[in-house]
């Protein structure tokens, strides 16, 4: 949860929200046109939290919903976005699903700490390779989701424009900042072991885990042209956002 008062976008209106908190579910949906929804990584339980706020938001007379899913969604009815994506195909909702793959923006979050602290890159991926999307590019997307007519009751799957290799990854990272980053491959138990020194809480961990599992049998190498057709322009490379972002790794 975001305190509204630290978190003030110039004149626009804040109000406080917290996904555990169902009281504070009618203000967030209040005088709405839209809701775009994003289950942060904590979040496993879905039906308490995400599927009672579309709940609250079609009581309030909203109906457009624009849901930020994963690519295989539709295949994999055990993780918490397919849930979601369930409940939202049984309500009343007029929703799109934005079936993104495997986030550019991983490398700045889950993984900077490894990256810039320890110069490895320590995922249980194997030789599998992602096609990694930028999320600026899955912003501008949503954003024609609800402004342009004809995306109700589509489900695009969103990829970058090419799948790289995470020996790859690290070497786009060598480059850029002038120090060698080393790709390990971390076996399943040991990348639990892992994130668990990093105060993950359990449910969060056996979802991490799970995505990035499937990496190693091809579950985000999948290159999709949908994404360049939504914008209308090529969509953003991995190198891109690595060039874009490099202070993110620079050691203090």
């Amino acid at each position: 949860m975001r305190d509204p008062a630290e978190h003030q976008l110039g004149d626009a209106a804040t109000t406080r929200f917290d996904f555990t908190r169902p009281e504070t579910f009618p203000s967030a949906v209040a005088g709405a046109s839209g809701l775009l929804l994003v289950r942060p990584p904590a979040i496993s339980d879905v039906r308490p939290t995400l599927c009672a706020l579309v709940d609250a938001a079609l009581a309030a007379g909203l109906r457009r919903v624009v849901f930020l899913s994963v690519l295989g969604a539709e295949r994999r009815g055990y993780i918490p976005h397919a849930k979601v994506e369930r409940h939202l195909r049984e309500s009343r909702a007029e929703w799109t699903m934005l079936r993104a793959g495997f986030f550019s923006q991983n490398l700045g979050d889950v993984y900077r700490s490894d990256i810039r602290d320890r110069s490895e890159l320590r995922v249980p991926a194997g030789a599998g390779r992602a096609a990694f999307v930028d999320v600026r590019d899955l912003g501008e997307a949503a954003a024609r989701c609800f402004t342009e007519e004809g995306h109700e009751g589509r489900a695009y799957p969103l990829t970058g424009p090419e799948a790289v290799a995470f020996a790859d990854v690290a070497a786009l990272l060598s480059a850029e900042l002038g120090r060698k980053i080393h790709y390990r491959r971390a076996s399943v138990l040991g990348y639990a072991a892992h994130l668990r020194r990093q105060g993950l809480p359990w449910g969060q961990l056996a979802v991490q885990t799970i995505l990035h599992v499937g990496l190693r049998f091809g579950q985000a190498e999948q290159v999709d042209p949908t994404l360049p057709r939504l914008l209308g322009r090529p969509a953003g490379t991995l190198a891109r956002y690595i060039s874009d972002h490099r202070d993110l790794w620079v050691r203090p």
